[in-house]
């Protein structure tokens, strides 16, 4: 096998640590010698054993002379566990195939230059553009200080995400939404405007899946939700998140309440019309190591987020079904002429049941 399928192979390994090894990237391994794969691994959970520490143990025979592939750089920094740089001299390993460097300040290239210094192989760059696509959450947030976003959308062929009564119950299909379960799970944190949260009262939990519930974050600017919504019923596990104004840091039995239930309330900016300011949202999300949201609604939630340009693709599923009036999906849109359309462009796009789900980037 070429480098290209090897490299390959740590990135299908690695994927069996999303929803795992957050705040930490996904990483897979795979040792060769012989033209044998003799180790594997993938980092499984956070601030446990490295993807090249797993594969190593999970060699039975002596590793001299062998080539370890690995889709990111090795880490050359004590952090919770030791350098697996060091692991990977002292095995005598004799070449080292990277797929992308780690934009990390702690490894950044130093990974690569202590395996050099050692007297190992090292290639770099090999299906850089797939290995930097696995970690596109971990890329952003280590870049820019702030997470990964997706808005997140079930709506008809004509625009709207519920009718004029604001009723949505189902617009999508049960394979959509079990889809939405699976996304759930690979992301940190799913986000909801206190509309949503008091009209169609979810759980946003992981139900129709095995997976690990994300962090639940409502925003509630004027901090007046019922104590009785889902979003709170469900809190036990202490991953419900309430991000209110600043100017309400005095409505403290309002307060009290909500960690009574186990609920995280968090302050945010906010700007002349009293609504949360977005940046200053993402920000408080990112000091809790949060670097990953998918935003499900509602309408104004997604217009904001689309406004600022605060984030980074879209997951539209659309229903083959037509409700000629109701609730817009982004209804504090509009362009007065067509040369000011938002411009977007398709990644991908596949049919899940009944359903078309679009996939767009800026």
């Amino acid at each position: 096998m070429a480098d290209e399928s090897y490299i390959q192979l740590t990135i299908e390994i690695a994927k069996k640590g999303e929803g795992s090894v957050s705040p930490n990237p996904l990483v897979g391994c795979v040792i060769i010698k012989d033209n044998r794969i003799i180790g594997a691994g993938y980092h499984q959970k956070f601030g446990e054993d490295h993807a090249e520490i797993n594969a190593i143990n999970s060699s039975v025979e002596s590793l001299e002379g062998s080539t370890l592939y690995v889709n990111l750089e090795p880490c050359s920094h004590q952090g919770k566990t030791p350098p697996c740089v060091d692991r990977i001299i002292k095995e005598k390993i004799k070449r080292v195939v990277i797929g992308t460097l780690d934009i990390n300040p702690l490894v950044s290239g130093n990974g690569v230059k202590a395996l050099k210094k050692a007297g190992i192989d090292v290639k770099v760059g090999v299906l850089e553009k797939e290995c930097i696509e696995l970690n596109k959450f971990f890329f952003k947030f280590i870049k820019n200080k702030l997470p990964y976003i997706t808005l997140k959308a079930a709506q008809t062929l004509d625009g709207m995400i519920a009718d004029k009564n604001n009723y949505s119950e189902w617009i999508s299909s049960s394979e959509s939404r079990k889809y939405v379960h699976w996304l759930r799970a690979r992301y940190d944190a799913v986000l909801i405007g206190s509309d949503t949260a008091r009209k169609d009262n979810p759980k946003l939990t992981v139900r129709l899946i095995e997976g690990r519930n994300p962090y639940r974050v409502v925003l509630d600017s004027n901090l007046k939700l019922k104590n009785d919504l889902n979003i709170f019923k469900y809190s036990s596990d202490k991953k419900t998140i309430v991000i209110t104004s600043e100017k309400n840091k005095s409505k403290l039995r309002k307060i009290a309440q909500l960690k009574k239930f186990g609920v995280k309330v968090l302050f945010a900016k906010s700007d002349v019309q009293e609504r949360l300011q977005l940046k200053s949202v993402l920000k408080q999300l990112a000091k809790l190591q949060i670097i990953s949201l998918l935003v499900e609604g509602g309408s104004k939630i997604y217009s904001s987020f689309l406004k600022q340009k605060l984030f980074d693709d879209i997951f539209l599923f659309v229903s083959p079904k037509i409700l000629g009036n109701g609730l817009k999906t982004f209804s504090e849109i509009e362009s007065k002429k067509l040369g000011d359309a938002v411009k977007l462009n398709i990644r991908r796009t596949q049919k899940i049941g009944d359903d078309l789900l679009i996939e767009l980037v800026k």
